[in-house]
């Protein structure tokens, strides 16, 4: 069963983008089966992964508003060992054509349920507003990645953030919970980014990634080639702690199994020990 992850944050110019193609980048590289979905118009995380948006015979647009199967949808992003539900323009008409279609807020969930035995990761890059396509992500994710930079108005934006996730988890999908906040284009040689770093480990405690990724021109440069970071220049600093991330986040989804496993067996034992 794949786990779903929304890589998402309502402050936009973060590093969304980003960090869903170079996390699917490097968790291909460690063998596990990926498909990024791009939920942007923009369509920059399906450029960024080699796949040309404007030659996509199918993208999410037809998988949301007119039930395509992701099967058909999805294509292979050779260079990166993943594959991708490509965006384009078409996307942006999608939010005023949901409003009137059935189960609005699950279409993608609905979708990807056909395909969850087919991968260990799908990853969602999500506009950076709470419209009807971020709501769809968040519907039919078991997390959210939250990449942030440890400034002070980053803080505010996480704060908004977690609200909008407690509602979705109240009202829409029990499952959803932060994964983990992940500190992107990190200068260390700053205080006030040490500061701020600081502050969000005591808050947040053990939701704090250990994995900490630079601040890098190679990371910044590999878009305009149409490849992830990891791809483009596996031995940079920034390429390196995705991969790194990557590990971190096939540690922490065994963890959470293992739990999941614990809890399940515990009350098993309860309810065998209360009828007999």
């Amino acid at each position: 069963m794949a786990k779903i992850f929304c890589v998402a944050n309502q402050k936009g110019g973060v590093g969304k983008t980003t960090t869903t193609v170079n996390l699917a980048a490097g968790l291909a590289k460690l063998g596990q089966r990926v498909l990024m979905v791009d939920l942007d118009p923009q369509g920059n995380a399906t450029m960024g992964s080699g796949v040309d948006k404007r030659s996509l015979a199918m993208s999410v647009y037809e998988v949301l508003v007119d039930g395509v199967p992701v099967r058909q949808a999805a294509v292979l992003a050779e260079k990166c060992g993943y594959h991708v539900v490509g965006a384009n323009r078409e996307l942006a008409g999608a939010e005023i054509e949901l409003v009137q279609l059935p189960q609005r807020e699950m279409r993608l969930k609905n979708a990807l349920a056909e395909v969850e035995g087919d991968y260990d990761f799908v990853l969602i890059d999500c506009p950076p507003s709470l419209s009807m396509l971020t709501l769809n992500g968040l519907c039919a994710a078991h997390g959210v990645v939250v990449p942030m930079q440890c400034e002070y108005f980053a803080l505010e934006g996480v704060t908004d953030l977690v609200h909008t996730i407690k509602q979705v988890h109240a009202n829409l999908n029990p499952d959803l919970q932060i994964i983990g906040l992940l500190r992107v284009m990190f200068d260390p040689r700053t205080t006030l980014q040490q500061q701020v770093s600081e502050q969000l480990k005591s808050h947040f405690g053990d939701k704090v990634f250990n994995t900490v990724i630079p601040r890098n021109v190679r990371l910044a440069e590999a878009p305009s080639y149409g490849l992830p970071g990891v791809v483009f220049d596996p031995s940079a600093k920034g390429s390196q702690a995705f991969v790194a991330f990557a590990q971190e986040m096939v540690d922490r989804v065994q963890s959470m199994d293992s739990q999941v496993n614990k809890t399940n067996k515990a009350n098993k034992a309860k309810n065998a020990a209360n009828a007999g």
